[in-house]
């Protein structure tokens, strides 16, 4: 597999590197179900890597990733999904932002 290109990369090239990864890795044929549940497990994880950048206490035998790390699997899973479901990430965080738009925030 190609590795990623260098610099910042775009919602649609995460989409499009993620697709290729799990053909090659074998991973295509998860379900949607499954890649959620496995997206909410990676959250935890990225909330234990906060506990520990903020010395909150924590079980001594927990093994905890580096942040960033733990965001990138986030994602993962998060491209994994929106590819599953045919959803363009790009596009739907513009519909959601106009949506947000015309909330009132307090």
């Amino acid at each position: 597999m190609q590795p990623l290109p260098p610099g910042p990369l775009t919602l649609a090239q995460i989409q499009d590197y993620v697709a290729r990864m799990e053909l090659e890795r074998g991973f295509a044929d998860s379900t949607t179900v499954e890649q959620a549940l496995k997206l909410a497990e990676e959250t935890g994880e990225v909330c234990k890597a906060v506990r520990k950048g903020a010395s909150l206490s924590m079980d001594p035998n927990s093994t905890v990733g580096e942040l960033g790390a733990e965001l990138a699997d986030v994602l993962i899973y998060l491209a994994s999904i929106a590819n599953r479901e045919g959803i363009d990430l790009s596009q739907a965080l513009r519909d959601k932002e106009c949506v947000n738009e015309q909330r009132i925030w307090q």
